[in-house]
């Protein structure tokens, strides 16, 4: 997998720390990333980055960092980002701040937050919500860190203090690490840097494999209890190597002292080999010896196996002859032990095969191969869940690029530019735009939102581009072709409300409910057509869209088209366009209402002309610019990510 590009925005503000102390200016950094597993690595290089950034900008507390400090900082992201991938699976905020602080003693701290939307979760590690803890307490109640993973116990070992904080769709888990002020060599460290050192050291070392366990835990509450929290961390997950690095963890050390997950490759004929997606060991240096003896040769259960367990030779290889002691006996539990083997089904479909087993026993006992293959039998609706969904949205895209056009028309004198970012759903958006060449010297472009998503939409879509391209370019002015396009839905719709009615009358008079919706569409449509002395003339109209922007080299910003109702709504209307000149230097701007809606709690991103007072700040910028100034403020209005599709057009003349 190719490494996660890094986006990175480094700003230098006053402000205020977690805790609310006064301090000084603060640098801060931020990014966003996938809720993948190479989430963490792309976390790593974000922290060690930014802080190179801030020692090159001199100021007097990144000029302290130390080597001790930036590894903590980075070991302190690595565990948070890691928790937040594995337990919500949503896209990940990182924001990395300086805080100085004043009086006699000036200080400072390094701040980490790390943001997932998934607050229905509690953090791996703390179930009491976790206030602040300071550098000198024990975390109360901190779970084994072989059974549920060292994450928050090396938070709290390295970071001053720590919390969770919740907010509506969000969960932050921050850490505050002291910045050492070093002058001249550093100072021998003091016993409490030692003891943090020895502590994050043990946390760290690779964990003994266990070779006794408690299977008395597993009674008529344990099973149940361990069944209800892997079904609640593996719905959800709308990625099949995710649900696979996830029932590892589940698996082991729990019930096993090593696992593998198999995937069937979807689609796959008879002959296609499935993919080994995961390895867990308990022991960590066994992970890699597993995986090679594995990779040999698949496992492959026969035809006729169920669901239930079926025992399997060891799979640990016997070392080369060449190699092999001669006079020692082997090593309990190297090459002995007792495994067995689960099919993976979803929908009646094989789906792939789980490997478990223990080392130096001669059986697994049958109590726990029950509860593995209860276990199993909903990691198999959680691989069919993801599967489902990326089957949906890889159509989605498919069909989405089939509804917009390959290529847009280049404009005499004008350059345009174009952002669209679908919402990520799994679902082919409403949103489309299209700029395409007319007769008569004429070019004409459209910005078009299909009330709702998914398959209703994509049909209107599918019918009003084609039809814009068709009524334009036989000669109809702008306010003729929204008239015919408006009775060509309103036919389309009273069309399938005939065949609905007939289908209502065959099921006997049954009312059948297909998820169909009414074929509205707002729409920015306009023509330019080139000036002799220089940029063009545009006639332009807008229905039920937001109206757009006419942006001078002076920085003034007007509407340049009036309200009119939607498409597809009333059947007598006379659309009417209104004609301006775009002078050299001037910016036409057109946008969705995913731009003018974006919420942050109750307000609107245009609420107060807040979109025209972004696009006056892009007086003297190209189109290109100035699209991407827009996009970036719409998208640092709220936190949480965009819900509705978002785009918008630019037309600047040269």
């Amino acid at each position: 997998m190719a490494p996660i590009p890094l986006q990175r925005d480094t700003v230098q503000r006053p402000g205020t720390t977690r805790a609310g102390y006064a301090h000084g200016p603060r640098l801060a950094s931020r990014t966003s990333l996938p809720g993948i597993p190479l989430a963490p690595s792309a976390a790593r290089r974000f922290v060690r980055a930014a802080l190179a950034e801030w020692t090159g900008l001199g100021v007097p507390a990144a000029v302290g960092f130390s080597d001790r400090l930036a590894d903590d900082a980075v070991t302190v992201t690595n565990e948070l980002v890691t928790n937040a991938v594995v337990h919500a699976g949503t896209t990940v905020d990182l924001v990395l701040r300086l805080e100085e602080e004043g009086g006699d003693e000036p200080s400072a701290a390094l701040v980490l937050e790390v943001t997932d939307h998934h607050p229905a979760r509690p953090v791996s590690g703390d179930e009491s919500g976790g206030s602040g803890r300071t550098e000198t307490e024990e975390p109360a109640g901190l779970p084994d860190p072989a059974e549920y993973g060292r994450g928050l116990q090396l938070v709290a070992t390295l970071a001053e203090s720590w919390g969770i904080t919740y907010r509506t769709g969000l969960k932050t888990v921050w850490a505050r690490l002291p910045v050492d002020d070093w002058s001249g060599p550093p100072a021998p460290p003091d016993q409490d840097s030692l003891r943090r050192g020895l502590r994050a050291a043990e946390i760290l070392a690779p964990t003994a494999r266990r070779t006794e366990r408690d299977d008395a835990v597993w009674d008529s509450r344990g099973a149940p209890a361990f069944l209800a929290e892997a079904s609640d961390l593996l719905a959800g997950q709308l990625d099949e190597d995710l649900v696979a690095a996830i029932a590892g963890q589940l698996l082991v050390p729990r019930l096993a002292d090593w696992c593998a997950i198999w995937l069937e490759a979807e689609g796959g004929g008879p002959g296609a080999e499935p993919r080994l997606a995961r390895v867990w060991h308990s022991d960590e240096t066994g992970t890699e010896p597993l995986r090679t003896a594995l990779e040999r040769e698949p496992l492959r259960l026969p035809a006729g196996v169920g669901s239930g367990p079926v025992s399997v030779p060891v799979p640990w290889p016997a070392p080369p002859a060449d190699e092999a002691p001669q006079d020692e006996a082997p090593q309990p539990g190297a090459r002995d032990g007792a495994a067995l083997a689960f099919r993976i089904t979803g929908g009646g479909r094989a789906l792939g095969t789980v490997l478990v087993g223990r080392e130096g026993v001669a059986q697994v006992p049958d109590a726990v191969a029950s509860l593995i293959e209860d276990f199993v039998r909903r990691l198999g609706l959680a691989v069919g869940a993801a599967r489902a969904y990326t089957r949906q949205a890889t159509i989605s895209r498919i069909l989405q690029r089939g509804l917009l056009p390959s290529k847009v028309a280049e404009i005499p004198g004008v350059t345009s530019a174009l952002v669209y970012e679908p919402s990520d759903d799994g679902v082919v958006g409403g949103d489309f735009y299209d700029i395409f060449p007319c007769p008569g010297d004429r070019w004409c472009f459209v910005l078009g939102d299909v009330q709702g998503s998914g398959p209703e939409a994509a049909v209107v879509t599918g019918l009003a581009r084609p039809w814009l391209r068709l009524l334009s370019r036989e000669g109809f002015g702008v306010g003729e072709v929204l008239d015919r396009l408006n009775r060509l839905l309103l036919d389309d719709a009273m069309e399938a409300a005939e065949a609905a009615a007939l289908m209502v009358a065959a099921a006997g008079g049954q009312q059948l409910h297909d998820g169909s919706q009414s074929r509205f569409l707002s729409l920015l449509y306009g023509e330019v057509v080139p000036l002799p002395g220089g940029g063009v003339r545009c006639t332009v109209a807008s229905a039920g869209h937001p109206l757009p922007l006419l942006l001078r080299p002076d920085g003034s910003v007007r509407p340049a088209a009036e309200p009119q109702v939607l498409l597809g709504v009333v059947e007598d209307v006379a659309y009417e366009s209104q004609v301006f000149d775009l002078a050299p230097g001037d910016t036409l701007l057109g946008v969705t209402d995913g731009v003018t809606e974006r919420r942050s709690g109750p307000l609107m991103f245009d609420d107060g002309d807040g979109l025209a007072r972004v696009l006056a700040g892009c007086a003297g910028l190209p189109a290109d610019a100035t699209a991407e100034r827009i996009q970036r403020a719409v998208h640092e209005f709220a936190e949480q990510p965009p819900d509705d599709d978002v785009a918008l057009l630019v037309l600047h003349a040269d």
